[in-house]
């Protein structure tokens, strides 16, 4: 099992919307990041472990757990020309982005980007990076059981 750190800007869908979908299951539209891609398309697999993390809002922060439950898929969005994650040169022959879908485990409370930079177990963590834009991070099992337990207190 691996695991992962998602973000996801609330006004797009926050974890109160993804709990309010059916089965508490989000496609992960969107992803526009090579990298970010790949990581879904080769590294994820159903059952490993998600951080769902809200970005680009007032306080940003985990706010709760999540689940991989489906094996990659073309994000349907790239071949939509209404959307604003379009893409013209991707073709359902040869699509250039991917998603997975992701169930919510646990809603909890909000882990802040500032209390994770204060715990000295999480300092490699790659969110914490200066730099990174990554909208999906790997996570270590080390770094996974930290933060839950510090979701636990």
């Amino acid at each position: 099992m691996q695991y992962w750190l998602m973000k996801s800007e609330p006004k797009e869908v926050s974890i109160d919307d993804a709990l309010a979908e059916p089965k508490q299951t989000v496609a992960w539209t969107g992803v526009r990041n090579y990298q970010a891609r790949n990581f879904m398309r080769d590294g994820m697999q159903v059952g490993d472990g998600v951080l769902f993390y809200h970005s680009s809002c007032p306080e940003p922060g985990i706010a709760g757990l999540a689940e991989v439950v489906s094996t990659a898929y073309p994000d349907p969005t790239q071949f939509d020309a209404r959307s604003k994650y379009f893409d013209p040169k991707a073709t359902q022959e040869q699509p250039r982005w991917m998603l997975v879908d992701v169930k919510i485990t646990q809603k909890t409370r909000l882990l802040s980007l500032a209390e994770l930079r204060a715990e000295s177990a999480l300092a490699d963590m790659v969110i914490l990076r200066r730099g990174n834009r990554l909208s999906i991070t790997p996570v270590s099992a080390a770094e996974w059981r930290h933060i839950v337990k510090l979701l636990k207190k």
